[in-house]
């Protein structure tokens, strides 16, 4: 079962105005996101976290990193500890929720060796720019985002720690404390060492942490150093507290018309209201998806009585399996991307970056469990947990 440590967190200093400084995790950030996020404050993390310029940037936001040490700008707690991370907010079923977890040093293991384990398949993705970022700075910048199997833990955490800082976004409250009791410590790590890790987001995260502790491993012939573990946030995987959105297709190279031609193998199409959060709430409960044309018409996709008998409950899985039986008989399989949001799909269809959308539901809480249980692995882009963690609020030095 994997190991869940506490460190010596590098926060930044008291009285520092957080709201100025912590910034969304760099895989959601737009160009202009960060344009906005580094000049709201010289100290913003993005400044570290992604780096502008040519090859030096890495190297430029290493040298940023350390005058912020040396200077004050960032601290590092006296002793190790574990950081609670709590969030209220409301999801987009109106439904209030408060989520805690624990940020800690998770341990990394290697692929297929169990403890923690991915939930989706990934897609292709550069890891040349977090590796380099590694490299140059020996730091774990934005956590890992894992779910404990086991159960209890978030009893362990409801009890305040020391305040560290909040900040408030989009209607989200971000909040930190601090927990250096022992005995709280050790019932904590106790807790996540009972069952096994499932990473909910960052997997290409937790994929560089193993290059780059194998390349520590090289260099000092050690398996005891901090790059042994990885920054995460680990929470319980319970129904209460988590708040997950699909993550919807879009295909090119096809159009819809094609496309609803290639879906009739295993759905049944028959007009649909436009695509709306109304829309999404009525697939839910009518148990379909939704075909989506370029100028707004809609097509419900119902399954064929029969059809999904022998394929996993998870809308991506369906559409996987029906595009299969097309590309076996012959038939060009179209390429696809993914997007949140049905406002976004709705845009990418208009501006013709797509033929054609599908809009599918959440995966429920019941069936990653399963999934995580028999050791399998959902399609890429299955879920979407939502809201994302902050960067900025706990740095690891490794």
């Amino acid at each position: 079962m994997p190991r869940l440590e506490p460190f010596r967190a590098v926060r930044y200093a008291p009285g520092t105005d957080l709201d100025a400084v912590i910034a969304p995790p760099y895989d959601v950030l737009s160009d202009d996101d960060v344009d906005a996020l580094a000049a709201r404050d010289p100290h913003n993390i993005v400044h570290v976290d992604v780096p502008r310029g040519g090859a030096e940037r890495y190297t430029d936001a290493a040298a940023r990193l350390r005058s912020w040490l040396d200077t004050g700008v960032l601290v590092t707690d006296a002793a190790p500890s574990f950081t609670l991370y709590r969030m209220g907010f409301t999801d987009a079923t109106g439904t209030s929720r408060e989520l805690v977890g624990v940020l800690g040093g998770l341990e990394v293991v290697d692929a297929g060796a169990g403890g923690v384990l991915p939930h989706e398949r990934t897609t292709p993705k550069a890891s040349t720019d977090r590796l380099d970022l590694t490299r140059a700075t020996a730091t774990n910048l934005s956590p890992v985002w894992g779910l404990t199997l086991a159960r209890g833990l978030t009893e362990l955490l409801i009890a305040p720690g020391d305040a560290v800082g909040a900040v408030t976004v989009d209607g989200v409250v971000h909040q930190v404390e601090r927990v250096t009791d022992p005995a709280r410590v050790a019932a904590i790590a106790a807790a996540v060492a009972a069952d096994d890790v499932l990473i909910a987001d960052g997997h290409h995260r937790y994929a560089i942490s193993r290059i780059y502790r194998d390349e520590v491993r090289a260099a000092s012939g050690r398996t005891d150093t901090a790059a042994e573990q990885t920054l995460a946030f680990v929470g319980e995987l319970t129904a209460d507290q988590l708040s997950i959105e699909a993550i919807h297709r879009l295909y090119t190279g096809v159009d819809a018309v094609v496309l609803g031609r290639l879906l009739d193998r295993r759905f049944q199409r028959s007009p649909a209201p436009p695509p709306t959060g109304a829309l999404l709430a009525e697939m839910v409960t009518r148990g379909a998806l939704a075909l989506v044309h370029p100028d707004g018409a809609t097509e419900w996709l119902d399954p064929r009585p029969g059809a999904f008998d022998d394929v996993r409950a998870i809308d991506g899985a369906w559409l996987e399996a029906t595009l299969d039986d097309a590309a076996a008989a012959g038939e060009a399989r179209p390429e696809v991307t993914y997007q949140h949001g049905v406002d976004k799909v709705v845009a990418a269809l208009t501006a013709a970056r797509a033929g054609a959308a599908v809009l599918i539901r959440p995966v429920s809480i019941a069936e990653i469990e399963r999934t995580a249980r028999e050791g399998l692995l959902m399609p890429p882009k299955s879920t979407f947990f939502t809201p994302k963690l902050r960067t900025g609020f706990v740095l690891r030095r490794v």
